[in-house]
């Protein structure tokens, strides 16, 4: 997702998609560790979409 679509969801769904990201980064981790990861691009992008939302929360504050 974008940074504009972070911005329009409400402040208890970028907390519920912050959760869910968190649990998809460990779960990739998992995969890479034992070498099941296919797309070894997705962890970054996960870790960026975390970032994003950590930012604009703290934005919002």
């Amino acid at each position: 997702m974008k940074a504009q679509q972070y911005r329009e969801l409400s402040l208890e769904e970028r907390g519920s998609k912050l959760g869910d990201l968190q649990r998809q980064l460990f779960d990739l981790r998992s995969q890479a560790v034992t070498e099941k990861l296919e797309n070894t691009k997705a962890l970054k992008n996960v870790r960026r979409n975390i970032a994003r939302i950590k930012t604009i929360m703290r934005e919002t504050k």
